[in-house]
């Protein structure tokens, strides 16, 4: 028996009824080959990879077997500011949900599986570089510590493509993601556009028991959930801040309504503290760029409020809402202090020094993931003694860190002589030493294109994997 298709699939989505999704079938491929397959979330769904034979990915996530419906689910979005009531998945579905060995239940949800009645003009299908491009920043964020979806498996499928974003003919393949869920804001905003509150409602209660069933008893649930989605939220574009990501595309119809990362597009990581830095070849006007996206995820929950009104008081999301700026600054302190290594620094010293360190990193323009990285592999206890020795093995000019020398020295002398090896520890655990800068990628991109040379990649994945 295969056990990936005798896994305990729950119908949690497909009881909600056909006024969310359309029943699809899947797409029928002249190859199947299996390039990727992530056996660490295998364990997480009690599933002894060695148990598991490359053949059963290809059956279940490349041929598609057994008798499970396929839900395309209806969606809309703000695109760029401009409302789309043509949305829906167009290049997958929501192929099975399982519950994981800690108890959440998740989504398989396929990517390049086949035309739907949303794909429009679209063939369905999805590029391999497209999926080689979202295994390596799933994986890269996952070991980054940002709340993200990541991929399962990914089949090359044989067919040949035509982009205008990619040198054509190209390679396609068929990606399964492993996510919370693929509800996303669009989902109750289509719900708002046919004007039925009584789907909106009944949506509602669905999230907040799968996903936050904590709240179920309470008699405040709907705004609990709201003001519990905005931190959740505010925490993630914190995440990504720090990472040093820019997703590239924060439509509302990309926004899960889990708060977790997905649908990695034309994403990048800064490859130096560039506030401006645009990952998206099309966002012309910079709206998604690097420093905006605190600002765009706070918008795109302003912009929930308007189904969810339909449900609840303007009252409670409106105060729901107003947390969002303190839940992204504390948020973003503390993870750039653990990047520093320092999470235990006073309030206002903590505070100092990330804003000094940003300073620093803007003008003088030294690698983002550079500096952090380096921080990690010649940080030394010494440094508290002696501040003349603080980066005296920087691979970059030290002329205008002078300062945050100084700054530095002093918070480590806040700290206690003993707690000098945990600085240490939590600068390896927070700073990997590979970056997953765009030219890593086409690095890597190369040999697979001009060779079917998979080596590089395997390799680029297992150091993310472990932060080598």
């Amino acid at each position: 028996m295969n056990p990936l298709l005798t896994l305990n699939y729950e119908p949690a989505l497909e009881n909600l009824g056909d006024d969310y999704f359309d029943r699809v079938p899947a797409a029928q491929f002249p190859n199947h080959i299996l390039r990727w397959r992530n056996d660490q979330l295998l364990s997480k769904l009690g599933l002894n990879p060695e148990q598991v034979t490359n053949n059963h990915f290809i059956e279940a996530f490349g041929k598609f077997e057994g008798v499970r419906p396929f839900l395309a689910l209806r969606y809309h979005g703000y695109q760029f500011g401009a409302y789309n009531p043509y949305l829906g998945d167009g290049r997958g579905f929501v192929y099975g949900q399982v519950r994981g060995t800690d108890g959440y239940l998740y989504d398989f949800g396929t990517k390049g599986s086949g035309m739907t009645p949303y794909s429009r003009s679209a063939d369905g299908r999805l590029t391999l570089k497209g999926g080689v491009r979202e295994i390596l920043a799933a994986e890269a964020l996952h070991q980054l510590g940002v709340n993200t979806s990541r991929c399962l498996s990914m089949i090359e499928t044989g067919e040949a493509l035509w982009r205008t974003d990619e040198p054509s003919p190209t390679r396609s393949c068929v990606m399964v993601r492993m996510s919370r869920s693929h509800i996303r804001f669009g989902t109750f905003e289509r719900l708002h556009y046919i004007q039925r509150p009584d789907l909106i409602r009944k949506l509602l209660d669905h999230v907040i028991n799968y996903y936050y069933p904590n709240l179920t008893s309470s008699k405040d649930k709907y705004a609990e959930f709201y003001a519990e989605l905005v931190q959740r939220i505010a925490e993630l574009a914190a995440q990504w801040m720090a990472a040093g990501f820019c997703h590239g595309v924060l439509n509302t119809d990309n926004m899960s309504i889990t708060g977790e990362s997905f649908d990695y597009g034309p994403y990048a990581f800064i490859p130096s503290y560039n506030p401006q830095f645009t990952a998206a070849y099309f966002d012309y006007g910079g709206l998604y760029c690097y420093e905006n996206q605190p600002l765009i995820c706070k918008v795109n929950l302003e912009r929930l409020q308007k189904p969810l009104a339909l449900v609840m008081a303007n009252y409670e999301l409106e105060a729901g809402l107003a947390q969002f700026d303190d839940f992204y600054q504390s948020s973003y302190y503390q993870l750039m202090l653990r990047k520093l290594g320092l999470p235990d620094l006073p309030v206002s010293q903590g505070e100092e020094l990330v804003q000094q360190t940003i300073q620093a990193l803007k003008d003088t323009q030294v690698g983002y993931h550079l500096f952090f990285a380096e921080l990690r592999e010649w940080f030394s206890p010494n440094w508290r003694n002696d501040s003349s020795i603080i980066w005296e093995n920087a691979s970059f000019s030290l002329s205008g860190w002078q300062d945050w020398i100084e700054l530095y020295h002093k918070s480590l002398n806040i700290l206690p002589a003993e707690k000098m090896d945990k600085v240490s520890d939590r600068l390896r655990f927070a700073n990997p030493k590979t970056a997953l800068l765009r030219p890593v990628i086409e690095s890597i991109w190369e040999p697979i294109t001009l060779e079917d040379n998979w080596e590089p990649f395997y390799d680029l994945v297992e150091q993310l994997q472990k932060k080598i």
